[in-house]
């Protein structure tokens, strides 16, 4: 009796550190990446993050899933020592695990940490794990050590996180309106007030500094007719007043408003949006699609593209906050013509430069190094919203429609376009520069 109890026993041993046989090929497949990033997506949207705030949670997510990915590769290398103060993630199990659930645990844990509805993205999880587990066969301890693993990387990326300043500058105070003439105020028809003023010292994640990369300043505030400054006036007043079909279209489709107030008599309502990162997120996946990008490869477009997008963020408010300068809107109201109102509803920050215009260059320039030049798209991001899709010949073409599109809205005079172009494609290029995921690049 005694030897039948040891033999069960060590039997029990034996099979009991046994792997489960599964499916890794299943696992792999980027659908569920893109499903997660979607959800992710969605759920920033209904939380009503700021632009930059969102930036934000898409860049320690999604640098989440690419580091355990990388890890497991031998031709990518870790972001570890090239991200500012980023330490190598946890080990890998000693034993079989599936690095591709692990990935997209630590992406889900990550992800979950930065958002309000934890409850939705959750769901979204079991749903997705029930999925995986159903299809692929995996079980076990190789299902336990594949969740730890996410689960420790996520932790190890969420304490990373924890020393960018972004809970300290939540005690900062609020901008303080001046009655300087040429300064911002905040604009109908909510009057909000300055979102981020102190952005600049959120610590980047490539960008030597928040001023790197210092934009040409504005037009000298000067209201005499004959002046620069009002013939830009003039020009954006000009071009939303004769705007046609296809302008109204461009400015709407790349309008990519948070949060945007609607009064309809005396009734006032709001409507959510997907931010102007999460349009480059939802770029970055269409990419990944099209070109049946394998999942490792999908995750690097979109660890790149949120990069872009955080330090594009942090370059473009640094100036925001510098110049402080007035929105075309006010101006117009209070000296041209005081009905006069913008096609599309005047953001809560000041001018100079235009985010749009610079975290669209910037997360273009990235997009282009994963995918290469000319590839072109179709962006269907704005159809849950109601706008049509556009096409695009290359990512570059897709963010100068997306600059122009600020002149056309009526919330942005020209140089903010123009030279935010230009500090989007420093902040990109520097990038590039000191970030090599590839060996031997």
């Amino acid at each position: 009796m005694n030897r039948l109890i040891l033999l069960f026993v060590l039997t029990s041993i034996i099979f009991g550190c046994q792997s489960n046989v599964y499916d890794e090929s299943i696992i792999a497949n980027p659908k569920y990446l893109h499903d997660a990033q979607q959800k992710y997506s969605d759920i920033i949207v209904y939380d009503i993050f700021s632009p930059p705030v969102a930036s934000r949670n898409y860049a320690y997510a999604s640098v989440a899933a690419y580091e355990v990915l990388a890890q497991r590769d031998s031709s990518y290398r870790s972001l570890s020592g090239q991200l500012r103060e980023l330490k190598s993630i946890p080990a890998a199990p000693t034993e079989s695990y599936s690095v591709s659930l692990a990935a997209l645990e630590a992406f889900y844990q990550t992800a979950k940490h930065f958002i309000f509805s934890e409850d939705k993205l959750v769901e979204h999880r079991e749903k997705t794990l029930a999925k995986i587990q159903e299809e692929s066969g995996i079980s076990g301890g190789t299902l336990r050590r594949s969740l730890a693993h996410g689960a420790a990387t996520a932790a190890h990326i969420i304490a990373w996180s924890d020393g960018d300043l972004y809970k300290q500058t939540r005690t900062y105070p609020d901008y303080s309106i001046t009655r300087d003439p040429e300064k911002w105020k905040p604009t109908p028809p909510g009057y909000g007030k300055g979102i981020e003023p102190h952005w600049k010292e959120i610590r980047p994640l490539v960008i030597e500094s928040s001023d790197q990369f210092v934009p040409k300043p504005p037009t000298a505030f000067d209201l005499d007719q004959k002046s620069q400054f009002y013939k830009e006036t003039m020009e954006v007043y000009d071009v939303v007043n004769n705007a046609d079909d296809e302008q109204k279209e461009i400015a709407s489709f790349w309008d990519c408003n948070p949060y945007a107030i609607n009064v309809v008599g005396h009734v006032m309502h709001a409507t959510k949006k997907i931010t102007p990162g999460g349009h480059w997120m939802s770029i970055a996946a269409i990419a990944s699609r099209k070109a049946k990008a394998d999942l490792l490869k999908s995750a690097e477009a979109y660890v790149m593209t949120s990069i872009a997008l955080f330090d594009g963020f942090i370059s473009c408010w640094d100036e925001k906050y510098r110049s402080v300068l007035i929105r075309p809107e006010t101006v117009i109201n209070e000296h041209i013509d005081e009905n006069w109102v913008p096609l599309l509803q005047t953001p809560p920050f000041p001018e100079h430069t235009s985010g749009h215009s610079v975290i669209s260059r910037a997360a273009a320039v990235a997009l282009t190094d994963v995918y290469g030049d000319n590839f072109s798209f179709d962006d269907d991001t704005e159809v849950q919203y109601g706008i049509p899709i556009r096409s695009f010949t290359s990512f570059i073409n897709a963010s100068e429609e997306a600059a122009i599109s600020r002149l056309y809205g009526g919330i942005h005079y020209r140089p903010a376009i123009d030279y935010g172009v230009v500090q989007g494609e420093q902040v990109g290029k520097y990038i590039l520069e000191k970030i090599k995921l590839k060996e031997g690049a």
